[in-house]
Formats: structure tokens, C-alpha cells, sequence
């Protein structure tokens, strides 16, 4: 079975795709309510909300992981060792173990076999994936580990996860160190990996894409947590904007740039609608009708105008750029 470029062959996909369909329920019924990424009914906001409620029980020392490479990084016999304690059928584990060392083909290279990782863009990926890291979730959570012995809780998303606690002692570090490294084989990325606490104005956390930080309140001049759209969120979307709204699209007619635009900021939106996303939005709406209006403005050698009587921005909107 040959990958072109790393991305599985079609028939590759289609088997993938059968195969899927039968051993997802099987690993759904192991896989434990902290999972949240790449799974039927779960999702992001889901994440979020438990990390908000962690923070709510006063689980205000977090342990921000960043493994380094997951997805090309696992270790194949680790994986396959895990896999063949659910799958007994032979054949079926044979097929995965020729998915996973496939020889992928790159463009003016021979071809080489991997000896890690789960294959780029395969169908079966993320479930390998989410199988592999969910050995860690039940160690986390048996009675050896920091859900028992600290009251600990973990959320985790495929690969991104953070464990939160009252207080993040030396034990907890290193059983979730030991785990990942010594028993998983994986590498935690030191540079990126660290604790952070969220009792003071200012202290915050990036998970997801959004941040969690605490502020002080207008109302009673207590403290409570921030929950929206990080700054690196917002700063990629605004380059995103940048670019459909650049020079280049100028050749495109008027309402399809908008329309485009439209379809791009309510996406964003609607995921970064959780905690509190009135500001940002505000802010985002803001850049998006200026970066309208000023490639209205670049189109033509000659001005544009809006209909006579008319601002820029109420005609904009009447072009379609509405956002509820």
C-alpha cells in the first residue's frame, strides 16, 4: 500500500473508512469522559467548559502539556501492544500494522517506510491516536494516579491536555513525566510545557485557542475568570482577513468577497462564542468592516462610492457583511 506525499491512496481510505466503522464503537466504550478530541458528540466547547468548571472548584494550578511530534512521534510497537488488547481478530491488526509502515512517497526522494507515527491525513489516524493517549488517561485516573492521590482532574483533546489541581506538588509532575516519556514513549516539549496558577489578576491560560484569565471585576471589585478568543486567535484571524481582503482578490466581484469573508468570520465566531465573546467580537466586526471598506476603496483606479447618502459601512452590510 503506497501513501503519495504521506496522505493515504484512495483505496487506502476506503478501507480505512470500513474499518473505522467497526472498531470505533469498540474503543468508545473504553475511553473515558476527560477525552474530548475526535470523538462522536464531544468537542472543543465541551473542553472548555470543563476546564471553566475545574476553575469554578478552585483547581487553580494547571499543568500545560505540549508533546513534541505526537502524531509522528508514537511509537508503533507501543501502539500495536495497546490496539491488541481490545482487537483479537489477526487480520485486522495486520491491516493496521501495514497502514502505519505504508512507504510514503516524496517528491524527488525514494521512498522511505516510517518507523513512528500514525499515517498523515489517514481516516484511521486520529482514532489510533486517541487510543494510544487514552492509556494515560486510565492510568491517570486508576488508583495510583493523581485523580486519586490529589484530587486532580485531566482535560485533554487529542494530543493537547491539562491537568488541574488545588496544587501542582513535585508528585503530580512526575507521575504525569514518568507516564508520558518513560511508559508511552512520547517527548514532552520542555520549551512549551509548564505550570501556571490563576489566582491573581493577570495569571492565564491558553487552551484550544482560547484563554482563560483572571481579571478583576467592575461589579463588587472581586476577581473572576476571563474565558475567550486568545490573542493568537485573534491575530490569525485577522491575518486571514488580511489576506482575502488583499490586492490579490480584487479580481473577484464585490459580493463574493464579501461573501467569502462573511462565511470566514461567522465560522470563528461560532467557535469562539463560549465564555465571554462580546469583546472580541466587537473587536473582530470592527476589523473586518475596515478591511472591506478598504479594499472597496483599492478596487479601481477611480473611487468607489457607496450609493449617494449612503456610509461605507451601511453599504457594506447591504452588500451582506452582517453578523448576528
Amino acid at each position: 500500500m503506497l501513501s503519495a506525499f504521506g496522505i493515504p491512496a484512495v483505496r487506502d481510505r476506503v478501507v480505512q473508512t470500513a474499518a473505522l466503522l467497526v472498531l470505533e464503537p469498540i474503543f468508545e466504550a473504553d475511553f473515558r469522559d476527560c477525552s474530548y478530541g475526535f470523538r462522536r458528540g464531544r468537542s472543543a466547547h465541551e473542553a472548555v467548559a470543563a476546564i471553566r468548571q475545574n476553575l469554578r472548584d478552585g483547581l487553580l494550578e494547571v499543568y500545560d502539556a505540549d508533546l513534541k511530534g505526537y502524531f509522528d512521534s508514537i511509537p508503533h510497537d507501543k501502539l500495536m501492544a495497546g490496539l491488541q488488547q481490545r482487537v483479537s481478530d489477526g487480520a485486522v491488526l495486520r491491516l493496521i500494522r501495514l497502514w502505519l509502515t505504508a512507504p510514503v512517497k516524496e517528491p524527488g526522494r525514494p521512498l522511505t517506510r516510517p518507523t513512528a507515527g500514525t499515517p498523515q491525513g489517514g481516516v484511521i489516524s486520529p482514532l489510533l491516536a486517541n487510543s494510544f493517549l487514552h492509556w494515560f488517561d486510565r492510568k491517570f485516573l486508576s488508583v495510583q494516579g493523581p485523580a486519586d492521590f490529589a484530587k486532580a482532574r485531566l482535560v485533554r483533546y487529542a494530543d493537547d491536555f491539562v491537568v488541574m489541581a488545588r496544587w501542582m506538588g513535585p508528585k503530580i509532575i512526575s507521575f504525569i513525566e514518568e507516564t508520558i516519556e518513560g511508559r508511552l514513549g512520547l517527548v514532552l516539549n520542555r520549551e512549551k510545557t509548564k505550570t501556571v496558577t490563576l489566582r491573581k489578576v493577570g495569571d492565564s491560560l491558553d487552551f484550544l485557542g482560547y484563554t482563560f484569565r483572571r481579571e478583576r471585576s467592575q461589579i463588587g471589585g472581586g476577581t473572576y475568570i476571563r474565558v475567550e478568543a486568545s490573542l493568537k486567535a485573534l491575530e490569525r484571524m485577522r491575518e486571514a482577513l488580511r489576506e482575502a481582503t488583499g490586492p490579490d482578490r480584487c479580481f473577484m466581484p464585490v459580493k463574493d468577497v464579501i461573501a467569502q469573508v462573511t462565511r470566514q468570520v461567522r465560522g470563528w465566531l461560532n467557535y469562539f462564542r463560549v465564555g465571554h465573546p462580546d469583546r472580541v467580537k466587537r473587536k473582530i466586526v470592527q476589523f473586518t468592516e475596515d478591511r472591506i471598506v478598504r479594499h472597496l476603496r483599492r478596487r479601481s483606479q477611480r473611487p468607489y462610492r457607496p450609493p449617494k447618502g449612503m456610509s461605507f459601512y451601511d453599504h457594506i452590510r447591504d452588500l451582506g457583511l452582517w453578523f448576528p
